[in-house]
């Protein structure tokens, strides 16, 4: 069997969130709202760290040689990682659409000022996390570049020079190398891009 990647058998990374994270997680967007949620953003971490922990030894008791946060701090597989992006937004407005059955909230990502990666984007810690529980190799997975412009309607990118696809993809690719270079800086050696 094969002990570093690729793997005959691997998961892109997305786990079922237990009901304890689900519910905590509409607590505190409750309380960001109004009362009866939660008062820190630590309180909801202690739970998905908790989760994370489960669903690690979950894979490898299993014998899975890569495993993942499961995606337990996520809302959307793709647009946790595009909002967090210099210069892309995720804008709520009143409809969303219909995806087996569920109508999703609904976000729409909106390019308001040039595409950079930030050097504290929120998955680095995520994945940093992820490595210091398990004892086989962490992987974690973000949407593919095209997931930027696929997603991001045209009258939903208010840079002017973004008009040239070109331009707007070469920006995409530059944020995109900036990603891969700040993972692997964070010790990331299995990063996979999903949708692409």
């Amino acid at each position: 069997m094969a002990t570093t990647a690729p793997y005959r058998a691997d998961h892109v990374g997305s786990l079922l969130r237990p009901s304890k994270v689900h519910d905590a997680r509409v607590r505190y967007h409750a309380e960001k709202l109004g009362p009866g949620g939660f008062h820190t953003c630590d309180e909801l971490k202690a739970i998905e760290d908790e989760a994370v922990r489960d669903m690690v030894a979950m894979q490898e008791s299993v014998g899975l040689k890569a495993v993942t946060d499961g995606e337990m701090r996520r809302s959307f597989w793709h647009y946790d990682f595009m909002g967090a992006l210099t210069g892309l937004e995720l804008i709520e407005r009143d409809e969303g659409i219909q995806f087996h059955g569920v109508n999703l909230r609904p976000i729409f990502p909106t390019i308001t000022q040039k595409l950079d990666f930030p050097d504290d984007h929120p998955m680095l810690e995520h994945f940093r996390y992820l490595a210091s529980v398990t004892n086989v190799q962490p992987k974690i997975s973000i949407p593919g570049p095209s997931a930027c412009h696929f997603r991001t309607a045209a009258e939903d990118i208010a840079v002017e020079d973004y008009a040239d696809p070109e331009v707007l993809f070469a920006d995409i690719s530059r944020t995109y190398r900036k990603a891969v270079q700040a993972f692997y800086d964070a010790g990331c050696r299995y990063l996979q891009m999903d949708d692409i």
